[in-house]
C-alpha cells in the first residue's frame, strides 16, 4: 500500500482525503501527504513484521515508540500537508 500511494495511485485510500470536497483537497499539499502516508505505512509494516520476534519489554518500548510517531505523523498531515 505505502508504494501504490507514493506512486500517486493510492489518493483514495487516504482516510480523510477521499471523502474531502473539492474546495478542502484544493487546500492540501497532496505530494506531501502522499509521502507522509507512505512513509507512516512503511512504518507499520515493519513494526508489524518486528513485534512478534520482540521480548514483552521491547514490545511496550516500542508500542510507546509507535504512538510517538503517530502523534507526530497527524502533527505533520495537519500542518505540513498544508497549502499555505
Amino acid at each position: 500500500m505505502s508504494i501504490i500511494i507514493a506512486l500517486g495511485k493510492g489518493d483514495n485510500l487516504i482516510a480523510g482525503y477521499n471523502t474531502a470536497s473539492k474546495e478542502e483537497k484544493a487546500k492540501v499539499n497532496i505530494k506531501r501527504l502522499r509521502l507522509l502516508t507512505s512513509i507512516l505505512l512503511l512504518l507499520v509494516s515493519v513494526f508489524v513484521i518486528v513485534l512478534p520476534y520482540m521480548t514483552q519489554k521491547q514490545q511496550y518500548i516500542m508500542i510507546a515508540g509507535y504512538f510517538l510517531v503517530l502523534f507526530i505523523f497527524l502533527f505533520l498531515a495537519n500542518t505540513w500537508c498544508k497549502k499555505k
